[in-house]
């Protein structure tokens, strides 16, 4: 992303913020109010918040994890390790692997609903087309991918 300069000197405000980093505005009060954020420094004549580029680094880094499906308690155990340094890379390792494997458990998921719909659809364009003996395998097709899913 862009640095923050000439017109953003002072740091970009909570709807910059918010468009630049995808998370909403509540969202970006909540985690500074749970410390995620650290403090945010604030505008001396208006009192609104200002985003400085450290700010700034840490929310788009925030915003990839939380895009990675990072809870908050991930993020914070990210941010707690982040500030040991060196001493804590492999428990930073161990973090994002097990992230990484939910993330691959989710994408799993989500390939057998699009198959499930996919299989729907086949059954449905055999009845269309008046196939029977195609909409009978599709629906078999369909009960297979069923019983995939996970509860």
């Amino acid at each position: 992303m862009a640095a923050v300069t000439g017109e953003h000197a002072a740091g970009l405000t909570v709807q910059e913020m918010a468009r630049r980093s995808g998370f909403s505005e509540p969202t970006l009060r909540y985690y500074e109010k749970i410390g995620l954020l650290g403090v945010v420094a604030r505008d001396e004549s208006s009192g609104h918040r200002r985003y400085g580029p450290a700010t700034v680094a840490r929310v788009e880094a925030l915003s990839c994890l939380r895009s990675a499906g990072m809870t908050v308690s991930g993020m914070r155990r990210y941010l707690d390790l982040l500030a040991q340094g060196n001493s804590a890379a492999a428990e930073q390792r161990d973090l994002f692997a097990a992230q990484a494997e939910k993330l691959a458990a989710d994408v799993e998921q989500l390939q057998l609903r699009l198959t499930y719909l996919r299989r729907k659809a086949d059954m449905w364009d055999a009845r269309v087309r008046g196939d029977t003996a195609a909409e009978n395998r599709a629906a078999v097709a369909v009960t297979r991918v069923m019983e995939k899913f996970s509860h």
